[in-house]
C-alpha cells in the first residue's frame, strides 16, 4: 500500500527517494492504470496548456462551437495548425513514453488512458492505450464521417498555401502555432469530396468525449488496482473523473506531476518531478 504523504522535493533527496521507492512499491504489485496528461509529452517538443498552479499559459484553445459555427475561425485554426503540426508530427517519443512501454512490456500495467492527441505512447511500442481525446495525426468529416489521415490533408494545405506554409510560429500545445500578427483571411481551407467540414479527429474544449472512450477507461479502472496519473494537473473533468472515480473504488492513487493538481487531495503518493526522470528512475528501481 502506499504511505499517505508522502511527497518528493528536489531539496530534499530524502524525501526524493522515498517518494521514487513508494511509487515503485505501487508499481510493482502490477495492475497499474496510467492516465498521462500533456506534461508527458513536453520532453518531446510539445508544449503544455498549464503553469505549475494548473493557470492556462496562453489564451484558451478554440471552442468546438467556435470551429463548427464560424468559417473564419475554422480558417484561423486550419493556417495555425499547418505550421503546428510540422512539428508536432515529427515529435518522437521521450524517456516517459519509453518508460511506460517498459513497464507494460513487463506486465505491470493495466492500461494507459492519455488526455493527449500525439500518438506517442503507440509510437514508444505502448499496445493497450486509449486516446481519450483522439488523435491528431487523422481527421475526419462532420457531415459525411469519412475520415482520412492528418498528414495528407498537411500536404494539400500546403500546396494551397505556399507563402503562408513558408512562415515560422512559436508553437504551441497540440499543433498549434501563434504567427504574430500575420493576416489568414487569404487562407484556403480544404474541404471533405463530400463537400462537408473537416475537422482533427480530437475532442475539442467544449465537446464530449465520446462515450465509448470513457467506458472503456472506466472499465479499465475497475479491472485495475491502482491508478498512477503522470504529466496532468486534471483540470480537465475528463481526466479528473478517473481519480474521482478511483477513490470511489478505493484503488490507491499515486500522482507524478510538476505542480498543483486536483487528486492532490486523493493521492497517496506525489512525485513532484519531470515524468520521464521519475518514471526511468522507478523502472530501475524495479530492475529487469
Amino acid at each position: 500500500m502506499v504511505s499517505p504523504g508522502v511527497s518528493m522535493d528536489a531539496a530534499d533527496d530524502g524525501t526524493r527517494r522515498a517518494a521514487l521507492e513508494t511509487l515503485a512499491g505501487l508499481v510493482s504489485e502490477g495492475g497499474v492504470l496510467v492516465l498521462t496528461g500533456a506534461g508527458v509529452s513536453t520532453e518531446s517538443g510539445i508544449p503544455d496548456y498549464r503553469d505549475e498552479r494548473g493557470e492556462w499559459k496562453r489564451s484558451p484553445p478554440m471552442q468546438y462551437r467556435e470551429f463548427v459555427g464560424s468559417e473564419a475561425r475554422r480558417r484561423r485554426y486550419w493556417a495555425r495548425s499547418l505550421l503546428g503540426f510540422k512539428v508536432l508530427g515529427s515529435a518522437q517519443p521521450n524517456l516517459a513514453h519509453r518508460s511506460l512501454a517498459e513497464l507494460e512490456r513487463r506486465g505491470l500495467l493495466a492500461g494507459i488512458v492519455t488526455q493527449n492527441v500525439d500518438g506517442l505512447h503507440q509510437a514508444a511500442g505502448a499496445l493497450h492505450v486509449i486516446d481519450l481525446h483522439g488523435r491528431i495525426d487523422r481527421v475526419v468529416c462532420l457531415s459525411c464521417g469519412a475520415g482520412r489521415a492528418r498528414a495528407s490533408l498537411q500536404a494539400e494545405l500546403e500546396a494551397l498555401n505556399p507563402v503562408w506554409a513558408a512562415r515560422a510560429g512559436v508553437i504551441a500545445p497540440d499543433g498549434d502555432a501563434d504567427p504574430g500578427a500575420a493576416d489568414d483571411s487569404e487562407f484556403r481551407v480544404v474541404a471533405c469530396e463530400c463537400g462537408g467540414i473537416l475537422k482533427p479527429d480530437v475532442v475539442f474544449f467544449g465537446e464530449n468525449v465520446p462515450k465509448e472512450r470513457v467506458a472503456g477507461a472506466m472499465a479499465g479502472l475497475e479491472a485495475a488496482r491502482s491508478l498512477l496519473v503522470v504529466g496532468s494537473s486534471l483540470m480537465v473533468f475528463s481526466g479528473y473523473r478517473l481519480a474521482r472515480a478511483a477513490a470511489r473504488l478505493g484503488r490507491p492513487i499515486a500522482v507524478v506531476n510538476r505542480g498543483h493538481t486536483r487528486a492532490d487531495a486523493l493521492c497517496g503518493v506525489k512525485v513532484e518531478a519531470e515524468a520521464g526522470l521519475a518514471l526511468a528512475r522507478v523502472t530501475e528501481l524495479l530492475g529487469s
